[in-house]
């Protein structure tokens, strides 16, 4: 109703009203409790657009979210850059003084990728993986772990050219126009009907590259029904029983991203997954219908309260007694890894193919 009373000229957009729209997560649990189906996150994506040219930024924020949205999480390349930067400055001791680098995991000084993995043995199929843009930097793991488990699986791996960033962070700033070029770029970079799938690692990418028919219109559906994220499309494979699989004697607890559960509904095959590993104990984490804080740029934009939403997930982390935590989302990860460190806790906070993959044999 506010949302309506404001686009209606009932209610001024002012800064009060900014306050309201920005502290939402956009975590999408609305939408699964709403029993006439309404598509919240869709509204109010729509109204932050909408109302994006009437907010009152100053020319310093104006320029700040410019090069962040523009020139860096939407070019690879520009990634990579301030990857570099980051990469020189935490080895001189940077980590030492910034919140955020301690979020950050290990950055490699050059990241390339093939054009295509071949498949090993016999032959099942071909899929396409899709980077992501802050994952083909900083989840260079999860990503490997996911082409080897394909390939040792029987299916050809291929990394498209022309992919970049799903859009989503642009999406939830009110950046629609941007947002819409993305999308045109990966629906090119994906076009064809040579994969079986295109496979998404993090549900936050994967969400967004499915409502692509919401953000550029009807022309993206075929693109939306090949999408797969990676546990949903390794439930379906039926070549397990081939698998050499090293058991884990170890307690896991498993985070459920908001984009998984709520926008892609695929938490079962999460577990599914992980149960693929011989003498796991699976948890599931603490009030996993809480959103985490991270929220995409919620964790930077939004800090108090992201901290707030931190604080619970570290308490779950404690009350587990684990040192595993399972999480299928960069975003989530990366924000979870920083709450453990912060509060002393041994605890690796990785993605549940990564897991599976070293029990497969796999090796950074």
């Amino acid at each position: 109703m506010l949302m309506s009373a404001v686009l209606g000229g009932e209610v001024p957009a002012n800064r009060q009203f900014f306050k309201h729209l920005d502290q939402c997560l956009t975590c999408r649990a609305c939408e699964n409790a709403c029993p006439n189906n309404v598509a919240y996150g869709q509204l109010v994506n729509q109204v932050r657009a909408a109302l994006e040219p009437a907010r009152r930024r100053s020319i310093l924020a104006r320029f700040m979210r410019w090069m962040a949205l523009e020139n860096i999480v939407a070019s690879r390349s520009g990634l990579l850059w301030v990857a570099r930067l980051l990469r020189a400055w935490l080895g001189v001791g940077g980590r030492t003084w910034s919140r955020l680098a301690d979020g950050l995991p290990s950055i490699p000084a050059r990241v390339v990728w093939r054009p295509s993995y071949l498949a090993e043995g016999d032959s099942r199929g071909r899929v396409a993986l899709f980077l992501g843009c802050v994952a083909s930097v900083l989840d260079v793991e999860t990503l490997g772990a996911t082409v080897f488990v394909l390939n040792r699986l029987g299916y050809t791996v291929d990394v498209p050219s022309g992919q970049g960033c799903c859009g989503a962070l642009h999406v939830g700033q009110g950046e629609s126009k941007k947002a819409q070029a993305l999308a045109h770029e990966n629906m090119a970079a994906f076009s064809g009907d040579q994969w079986q799938a295109v496979i998404v690692t993090a549900s936050g990418c994967g969400a967004a590259l499915s409502e692509y028919p919401q953000t550029i219109g009807a022309d993206a559906e075929i693109f939306s029904r090949g999408l797969a994220e990676i546990g949903e499309f390794l439930s379906r494979a039926e070549v397990w029983r081939e698998m050499e699989i090293q058991p884990l004697h170890a307690k896991i607890a498993v985070h459920e991203p908001c984009s998984l559960r709520n926008v892609l509904h695929g938490r079962a095959a999460l577990y599914q997954l992980l149960r693929r590993i011989p003498g796991v104990e699976l948890v599931e984490l603490g009030e996993n219908d809480q959103c985490c804080g991270a929220g995409g740029a919620y964790r930077l934009t939004q800090p108090e309260m992201s901290n707030v939403l931190l604080a619970d997930k570290v308490a779950a982390m404690k009350a587990c007694d684990t040192q595993i935590v399972a999480s299928s989302n960069i975003g989530c990860a990366l924000h979870l890894a920083e709450g453990a460190r912060r509060a002393g806790l041994e605890i690796e906070v990785l993605h549940p193919i990564t897991l599976l993959a070293r029990q497969m044999g796999y090796k950074t």
